[in-house]
């Protein structure tokens, strides 16, 4: 699995988390930071805290959190105490098999998951706030669907691998171009039959 940008190019910086990177990041604060600086660009706690409604001393301290895992750096182009920080990496990668019997790190994992799906409600719904005052191109070019597909666990990475090379080749593709503008693209995929768990050759 993913967050943010998948990798699927090695000119982009991804970051595969580990127990420890995974358990700093498992924070309401911490992956709000993260977020922030990857969307708007290199900030000072300050800004960030105002920005989110909290204050800058929490703010400074999540960010050494996330810094010390490798997740945000400081630029060195603060001023005085002012530290001016950035995302450290573009994406974030994970693969829930990394923390099989971790019962800490399912847990964060969890959480972290939960948290991103809470996070894209708010985000969506923002947008349907304001979509009335766009141009029907545009409001026509976004949006949300879903599809229904029979695969196996094998072929859904076939899938995913092709959906994410598509993702990679419009990545940039409007750079430069005043018409364009940075879009979300989110790709959830999940079993509809819940209660059908595969068990031995059916896995």
């Amino acid at each position: 699995m993913s967050s943010d940008l998948p990798e699927t190019n090695t000119s982009l910086t991804g970051l595969r988390l580990d127990a420890r990177s995974l358990k700093v990041l498992a924070h309401p604060l911490r992956s709000r930071l993260l977020s922030a600086l990857r969307r708007g660009g290199p900030a000072t706690a300050t800004a960030l805290a105002s920005a989110l409604g909290t204050n800058s001393g929490a703010t400074s301290y999540h960010l050494r959190k996330l810094e010390s895992v490798g997740l945000v750096a400081d630029t060195g182009e603060g001023e005085g105490k002012r530290r001016l920080w950035r995302a450290a990496t573009e994406s974030h990668q994970y693969e829930p098999s990394d923390f099989a019997g971790d019962e800490d790190s399912e847990t964060a994992l969890n959480w972290l998951v939960r948290d991103y799906t809470r996070h894209f409600a708010e985000q969506f719904e923002k947008w349907l706030d304001v979509e009335a005052a766009w141009p029907s191109a545009w409001r026509d070019a976004a949006g949300m669907s879903d599809s229904y597909v029979i695969a196996t666990p094998d072929q859904l990475q076939a899938m995913r691998t092709e959906i994410y090379a598509v993702i990679d080749r419009y990545r940039r593709v409007g750079q430069g171009n005043p018409a364009a503008r940075r879009l979300a693209v989110y790709n959830v995929t999940y079993p509809l039959d819940l209660d059908r768990i595969p068990r031995g050759e059916d896995s």
